[in-house]
């Protein structure tokens, strides 16, 4: 989680909103990170979720991450969720719960719904007032 945040940092410091994600191997190992790039590359889909799961397929050569954990500052919104989905990420570890968007408890529990094929393990309020805080300081700066 601290180098998501760092990353969060990271995408704050250049006009996005302060979301950092990273995946993990079974070892531990950091095999992708992303921050949201969306205002630098006008890509909507440019999560921090996304671009840290393609960082990893792209790393280990398969869009199969069955052994990896998504560690984010953010619960992740549908989009993100279906992509974890997707990339068959077996567990998710977030730090801020977002109650207008989010698909992992909050909003929607788009990662546990039992109609799915596939299941998440969801773990939030990891550093969730830090990463909080990010997500205040960068909404009171742009109202």
């Amino acid at each position: 989680m601290r180098r998501a945040l760092v990353l969060a940092d990271l995408a704050q410091g250049e006009g996005d909103v302060p979301v950092g994600a990273v995946v993990v191997d079974a070892e531990g190992t950091v095999i992708g990170e992303g921050r949201n790039l969306r205002e630098a590359t006008n890509d909507p889909t440019a999560h921090a979720e996304i671009v840290a799961l393609r960082a990893a397929a792209s790393r280990i050569g398969s869009w199969h991450l069955a052994d990896c954990t998504l560690v984010v500052t953010l619960e992740p919104c549908v989009m993100c969720a279906g992509a974890i989905l997707q990339a068959r990420v077996p567990r998710v570890v977030f730090g801020s719960w977002d109650a207008k968007a989010g698909a992992a408890g909050s909003m929607y529990d788009v990662l546990r719904d039992r109609r799915l094929p596939h299941r998440v393990e969801v773990i939030g309020g990891v550093e969730e007032e830090r990463a909080a805080a990010q997500l205040r300081a960068f909404f009171v700066d742009r109202r």
